[in-house]
């Protein structure tokens, strides 16, 4: 069931179109096509959406989240969002919210992602559901909050979805994160979203051509933002690279920290998280760098979407070193 709105409206609204359960399983030294003996598994409620709104409420940020799920498996969300206080506006489903596996190999730190695509309907269950979505984000915003779209579409869901709630969202005087990829990232860039966070690849994907050095992504960013309806500021996750930061006034090199890998599943949802932490404390570009990064660093030694103590998340934003581009 979805939990009733109480109080001051929050200030974050993340939509999770389509999340997931993740099935992590450690192994050590990942054998394609043969036997291998996990060392340990976990399941954890995921979903950019949900990732998001999981590593906001661990730093003290209040979030609400909507979107859909499945009532089959809604416990283990209802579970996690009772667990962190975030608030469940969500709308329930038929059947099984999506179950997506997540192989991490100890030795090397890598992941592999086996990802389901999500619950298909039909294109007149798709409208009713986009009606009944911009509906219940027209109750939950009000002037000044941020709302988040992050993460695939599910199956034949249309590539301008994400377009369409950004000019809806914008219309009600809020502003709109995007993090988003393909066809949904290429329409929804074009709607003026505030900020959007693509990783390198995306961005090379969306612009056509391969971005290798720091320079060759600033630029890109900066070909974006003099675009019509360009969005306010990109920001680019880039690995080991670190991130840059780029809007109208700078560009900024986020350097990233020394953290122990245990997986990299969901650092670029802890990334959006304190993006949208910075962006609710008022803060300019370069402390936003700082906090983003170490929100993503701490997500780096954890399984599932959860990040370290406030003040621990505190002190590692002090340790990011930032570079300037002129």
């Amino acid at each position: 069931m979805s939990t009733t709105l109480s109080g001051s409206q929050p200030r974050v609204i993340a939509v999770a179109l389509n999340p997931a359960l993740d099935h992590t399983i450690e192994v050590d030294h990942l054998r394609a096509g043969e036997v291998n003996r996990a060392l340990r598994m976990q399941v954890d409620v995921g979903g950019k959406g949900i990732n998001v709104a999981s590593c906001l409420a661990d730093f003290g940020v209040a979030s609400v989240v909507t979107g859909q799920i499945g009532s089959d498996n809604a416990a283990q969300f209802e579970a996690l969002f009772s667990a962190k206080g975030i608030i469940n506006q969500c709308f329930y489903l038929d059947g099984l919210t999506r179950i997506n596996t997540k192989l991490v190999d100890r030795a090397s730190g890598e992941t592999t992602d086996i990802n389901m695509p999500g619950p298909a309907l039909g294109a007149d269950a798709i409208q009713a559901l986009f009606e009944q979505l911009l509906a219940r984000i027209g109750e939950l915003v009000s002037s000044g909050s941020w709302v988040v779209l992050s993460g695939s579409l599910p199956p034949l869901w249309p590539a301008d979805t994400y377009a369409r709630l950004i000019s809806h969202v914008h219309g009600l005087g809020a502003r709109v994160l995007l993090d988003a990829s393909g066809a949904a990232l290429a329409a929804g860039v074009g709607a003026a979203p505030d900020i959007i966070k693509p990783n390198r690849s995306e961005l090379s994907e969306l612009l056509g051509r391969t971005l290798g050095d720091s320079a060759s992504v600033v630029a890109a960013a900066r070909e974006l933002l003099a675009r019509p309806n360009a969005p306010g500021t990109v920001i680019v996750s880039m690995g080991g690279d670190g991130a840059l930061f780029v809007n109208r006034q700078q560009a900024l090199l986020a350097h990233p920290i020394p953290a122990t890998l245990i997986s990299t599943v969901g650092a670029g949802d802890a990334m959006v998280a304190g993006i949208i932490a910075a962006q609710t404390a008022g803060l300019g570009l370069t402390e936003c760098a700082r906090l983003a990064t170490a929100f993503s660093a701490g997500k780096l030694a954890r399984l599932g979407p959860h990040l370290p103590a406030p003040d621990t998340v505190r002190a590692l934003a002090q340790s990011v070193q930032i570079s300037s581009f002129s």
